[in-house]
């Protein structure tokens, strides 16, 4: 059996590896029970560090559009070189109000 891949960075994602469910439109902001991305857990935070709850539910609900960001587009090329396991912290919240 392979390992399920990150749509975010196109990485495997191996058992061991940190991991998390994604909802695509945010649970507050209409998306409870909406479909949700399985991510390594360094994409997600990273995701929720960029962008704000209405951000990602009004234009980034979709990976097409996250991995557009120019932001994400620049973590996405510096995590691809990393191990699938890997996992660092994500510095504090760094988006803009």
């Amino acid at each position: 059996m392979t390992d399920p891949t990150c749509p975010l960075c196109g990485r495997p994602i191996p058992a061991e590896a940190q991991q998390s469910q994604h909802h695509l439109t945010p649970r507050l902001r209409g998306g409870k029970g909406g479909p949700t991305v399985l991510l390594h857990q360094i994409c997600h935070n990273e995701i929720h560090a960029t962008l704000s709850e209405t951000e990602l539910a009004r234009s980034y609900n979709t990976i097409e559009a996250l991995r557009s960001h120019p932001r994400l587009e620049k973590f996405i090329r510096w995590v691809a070189g990393r191990p699938a396991t890997f996992h660092s912290k994500t510095p504090g919240p760094r988006r803009r109000p």
